[in-house]
């Protein structure tokens, strides 16, 4: 009878030990696996920048702050090229090849198109600006590399800031 006790005192613990080693283990593994197995969160990048026109009537653009949120975007911007007028800026978001991945048309930033209400009803002006600010938005994506900014003008379109992401 001592024999089987003394058996039983020993064996308990080494069973307890060893399934206390498996969850252990167990857990350590699940932690592991979650960490790779988790989805890419969709992202959306903000791009602010800041436009000035110096004495002599040329542009400087300035690429001022980067953030990523978290999100997605309900709808891409529409790209036509045959809508841009001339002053207006292309934003182009290339790759490191310099393929474009993205392009969107910003309507002109230093000459924006004001609406007054007045007796005699809704007027549009336009307001020359010596510099503004203005932002952009895209769904992230590791392939893009560059930003790239131009002017449209009536021989084509000018190149105002190149910079790399």
């Amino acid at each position: 009878m001592s024999m089987k006790n003394l058996f039983t005192l020993f064996v308990f613990p080494v069973f307890l030990f060893c399934n206390f080693l498996q969850v252990k283990d167990l857990n350590g593994n699940e932690s592991a696996g979650n960490h790779i197995s988790q989805p890419v969160k969709d992202q959306i990048v903000y791009l602010f920048f800041k436009v000035e026109k110096n004495s002599s009537g040329m542009e400087k653009v300035v690429l001022e702050d980067k953030k990523i949120m978290e999100g997605m975007l309900k709808s891409k911007p529409s790209f036509d090229r045959n809508s841009a007028k001339v002053g207006d800026f292309m934003i182009s978001l290339n790759d490191s090849n310099g393929k474009e991945v993205v392009q969107q048309i910003l309507r002109d930033p230093l000459n924006p198109e004001l609406e007054r209400f007045a007796e005699e009803g809704i007027s549009r002006d336009k307001v020359s600006l010596q510099n503004a600010e203005f932002s952009i938005r895209y769904s992230h994506s590791e392939d893009i590399k560059v930003v790239k900014v131009e002017k449209i003008t009536n021989t084509g379109s000018q190149l105002l800031f190149t910079q790399k992401l």
